[in-house]
């Protein structure tokens, strides 16, 4: 993320003339308390460009509503993003890029604007454990960055970071299924409720994301819990359940023929016994 140039920073000389304002009182604190809003939108900048990034935040979060309509009104807002960015304040950076660009859609940082927001959402997105919902937003917000600026220099960047979020959400998708198939019939939801969530899961992800390395891992989980179904089922409903397990193996043996989990694979294909069709393969 390229850093944010000001335009306009007040000269050390003038600053330190501002600061011999309120001598006989105090500190530069003193001039966030000021009247004029100028005065403090320069000590803003001041705070900014010496790295202290949390108190150009607050002192601009303080006035940057009395700064629109003036003549820095857009840089004020700007800056008050790209401060909270700076000070890893993430979600309200977002927040601050989000309203620019909404208030200043052909602004000088439209553009930047709508990257950043995405940028400030993609790096508060937690493990994939967790809640995914930012990284469904950064997402968005990356996506629509590239719908409406298709040639900007950031569109790349903007794409990588979209296949490492898809990468998360499809983390948390495996961490998902491969709960609920351990789950199996231990908890409250019982034999059916877990495994069919399981296989629901998996394959909801391998429909989503079609060419994420993960297709593998979650090919062989729906088909240990078809199996697992098919084995736990009464009687009534074993031939059908295991007709629907039989079908997967072939489907995943035709589609990984290479597989490391083929010899598990074909166990459990042996396991079908009197339901499975009279092969070789029965035999091994």
């Amino acid at each position: 993320m390229k850093t944010f140039v000001l335009k306009y920073i007040v000269p050390a000389a003038a600053f330190a003339g501002l600061l011999s304002l309120l001598s006989a009182c105090g500190n530069a604190t003193k001039l966030e308390k000021v009247r004029d809003y100028s005065v403090r939108y320069e000590l803003a900048k001041q705070y900014y460009a010496q790295g202290q990034y949390n108190r150009a935040a607050e002192t601009i979060g303080d006035i940057v509503t009395v700064l629109k309509g003036t003549d820095v009104g857009e840089e004020s807002l700007y800056l008050l993003g790209y401060s909270s960015f700076k000070a890893k304040s993430y979600s309200a950076a977002a927040a601050y890029f989000k309203k620019y660009y909404q208030s200043y859609p052909r602004g000088t940082y439209a553009e930047r604007s709508r990257f950043n927001a995405g940028k400030a959402l993609f790096n508060s997105t937690p493990e994939p454990k967790l809640d995914q919902t930012a990284t469904y937003e950064a997402v968005t917000e990356y996506q629509n960055f590239i719908e409406n600026y298709p040639d900007s220099p950031l569109r790349q960047e903007a794409q990588d970071d979209i296949f490492t979020l898809q990468d998360k959400l499809i983390e948390k998708e495996w961490l998902s299924a491969k709960l609920y198939y351990n789950l199996g019939e231990y908890i409250g939801n019982g034999v059916n409720g877990n495994y069919k969530a399981c296989i629901v899961t998996a394959e909801n992800a391998i429909k989503d994301y079609p060419y994420t390395n993960r297709r593998e891992d979650f090919s062989i989980l729906i088909l240990k819990s078809k199996f697992a179904l098919a084995k736990a089922s009464v009687e009534a409903r074993k031939e059908e359940r295991y007709q629907e397990a039989i079908e997967e193996y072939y489907s995943f043996a035709n589609e990984f023929p290479e597989s490391k989990f083929l010899p598990e694979a074909k166990k459990l294909f042996a396991s079908a016994g009197k339901y499975a069709p009279q092969t070789e393969e029965n035999n091994e």
